[in-house]
């Protein structure tokens, strides 16, 4: 009797926890993974963050340093005579142009009229909500370059026009015979180097905002560019790399919680959130779905610490520029840390799977120093609420929560998209909540159903003691761990990544492949003698832009034609005309007999 008695009560507290306040579901008691679980939960606090930046930008013009030019000359006749090199013209100069490249500045000194352009750059990161009223956490190379990455990013972006031409002049000085890709190639690098060893920047303007749905639900073509203020910046990677923004006049935003740093350990999957830079700057995929964070995972690799003494996480999981500042979680859901950057090669490429994240204590340390208090937000608890009853087919009992979210953040990215889901799987049939009346008999009867039910457990106790046969339980034939709350059993889902100018809709960006930006040091030689860490952060590029919510943000890098200051700006190259006809010259005197 007393175990039928356990049965009982055992069957009535179930009831009990899944009716609304009771506890949030966790991914294994639901039929599906823990990323699903994670991302759904998770990404409609996750934002598209851009930072731009206006400035004029000069460069000299390149004139030939003819001492050089001839000491060049006379090596090439040498290289002739002795076969170094072939005898015909398209030889001689693909020579001449692959030894300037090697050296730009011993063969051009600056020189006038000084070319100017107006420019713009910039790039995409990832930031995320901590309080409903707006304030949120990325990296600090996110929010803003150096003096000289910021000449870098200029030059890279601001330039392409200049070069082209500076590089048509030298191409024109050779003649036509010096027509071939490579010689053309290498012509265009001698002077991305030589503009950008010498180039000036002025007048500097910047700005940050973030890509925010309008009201409607869902993040589409209607999306606006919203302002966003620093409120504090740590040092960029490898110091403190976390920043903190507040967008103003918000409230019921979408929140992440935070975890602490002893959350994992090395050999657990983390799980990275943010706007990889290579989706960004498609144009295979449409506005929408491009402001739709990308999910992946992997393992927490090892511990680490830079020289200056501040920790951080390797994974494997992958991250691409335009994922700094992005919240790395625990499979609980709860922010571990920061993505940083990633390991790159000497030459630029990336290094698959290996991952920085910078850990959630830290960026705690950078929000009490404001007194800013992390908290859920009441949109996050009713919609985190209906994706438990979602997710475990109790769809009746869902939708009137995923209303509320509605109600309670009109902007809300994905909750719209719920609601019609909810709505045509109950069409479909295939809700699976409770009778309308238990919910109302366990939860709205009150104290009268609890007194029902304690007098009916003490009367069947007292019938077994008289060992009299019990009557059938007045409950329910139903199955409370089927009912409304029940989770049927199953398995549960800014150089650095994202900022420094990197991720642009359309281009590099703070999300982009921002800042290219590499460590202050090196390396130890050895295994990784060939890598350093880059901030994944995404520069704003060339095209292809993104029309749409770009249009009332942050444009994609552009630069208006340069203009020039002083007379001869559209002069060849000064001087080099001469050497090269010289060098013609001699190469048809001096030419060594034809090879067979």
């Amino acid at each position: 009797m007393w175990r039928r008695l356990s049965a009982v009560a055992g069957l009535a507290m179930a009831g009990v926890l899944a009716l609304p306040g009771a506890a949030m579901a966790k991914p294994k008691e639901l039929d599906v993974p823990v990323g699903t679980w994670l991302a759904a939960r998770t990404h409609p606090a996750v934002q598209l963050t851009s930072v731009s930046y206006t400035a004029e930008v000069a460069v000299p013009t390149p004139v030939a340093n003819l001492d050089a030019i001839k000491q060049l000359t006379q090596q090439g006749i040498s290289a002739v005579q002795s076969g170094k090199i072939s005898a015909d013209e398209n030889s001689i100069y693909r020579w001449v142009v692959q030894q300037m490249a090697k050296e730009p500045g011993r063969y051009f000194s600056p020189g006038t009229p000084e070319r100017v352009v107006e420019a713009s750059a910039g790039g995409l990161c990832t930031g995320w909500w901590v309080t409903p009223d707006g304030y949120m956490v990325t990296a600090a190379h996110c929010v803003g370059q150096e003096e000289t990455e910021l000449a870098q990013t200029f030059a890279e972006q601001a330039l392409t026009e200049v070069n082209k031409k500076d590089a048509a002049d030298l191409i024109a000085d050779l003649g036509d015979a010096a027509s071939d890709d490579e010689i053309v190639r290498t012509a265009s690098k001698i002077f991305q180097v030589w503009n950008a060893d010498n180039i000036k920047i002025r007048n500097v303007q910047s700005s940050l905002s973030l890509l925010q749905s309008l009201p409607g639900g869902g993040v589409d073509k209607t999306a606006k560019s919203v302002p966003i203020e620093l409120v504090a910046k740590g040092t960029v990677y490898p110091g403190k790399d976390v920043a903190i923004l507040k967008a103003n006049g918000q409230n019921n935003l979408p929140t992440v919680p935070l975890g602490q740093d002893s959350d994992v350990r090395v050999g657990d999957t983390l799980y990275i959130s943010g706007f990889p830079g290579t989706v960004t700057q498609t144009s295979i995929f449409n506005v929408e779905s491009k402001l739709d964070p990308a999910f992946t995972e992997g393992p927490y690799n090892a511990s680490r610490q830079t020289p200056e003494g501040v920790p951080y996480i390797q994974t494997q999981a992958p991250s691409y520029p335009g994922n700094s500042g992005g919240p790395v979680f625990s499979r609980d859901g709860k922010v571990i840390g920061i993505l940083v950057g990633g390991l790159i090669q000497q030459d630029g490429g990336s290094t698959e799977g290996e991952s920085f994240v910078l850990p959630v204590s830290i960026v705690k340390e950078k929000l009490n120093e404001k007194n800013i208090k992390p908290a859920e937000s009441a949109t996050t608890k009713a919609y985190n609420e209906a994706l438990d009853l979602f997710f475990a087919n109790h769809y009746s009992e869902a939708l009137p929560k995923f209303r509320e979210v509605q109600a309670l953040q009109p902007n809300h990215p994905y909750v719209a998209k719920y609601i019609t889901d909810s709505q045509q799987a109950i069409t479909a049939g295939k809700d699976e909540s409770s009778s309308p009346i238990l919910p109302w008999v366990l939860w709205g009867g009150g104290g009268a159903v609890a007194l029902l039910v304690v007098g009916a457990l003490v009367a069947m106790a007292g019938k077994g003691r008289r060992r009299v046969k019990t009557p059938p339980t007045s409950f329910p034939p139903v199955s409370y761990g089927a009912q409304p709350g029940h989770s049927p059993q199953g398995p549960g889902y800014g150089q650095p990544y994202g900022g420094a100018p990197g991720g642009a809709l359309g281009g590099p960006s703070a999300g982009a492949q921002a800042y290219q930006q590499r460590p202050p040091y090196p390396l130890p030689p050895g295994s990784e003698e060939t890598r350093s860490v880059r901030p994944h952060a995404q520069q704003y590029g060339a095209p292809p832009q993104i029309q749409g919510p770009q249009a009332q943000g942050p444009q994609a890098p552009q630069a208006q034609a340069p203009r020039a200051q002083g007379p001869g700006a559209n002069t060849r190259i000064a001087g080099l005309e001469a050497e090269l006809e010289e060098l013609r010259r001699s190469m048809g005197q001096q030419r060594p007999p034809e090879r067979r």
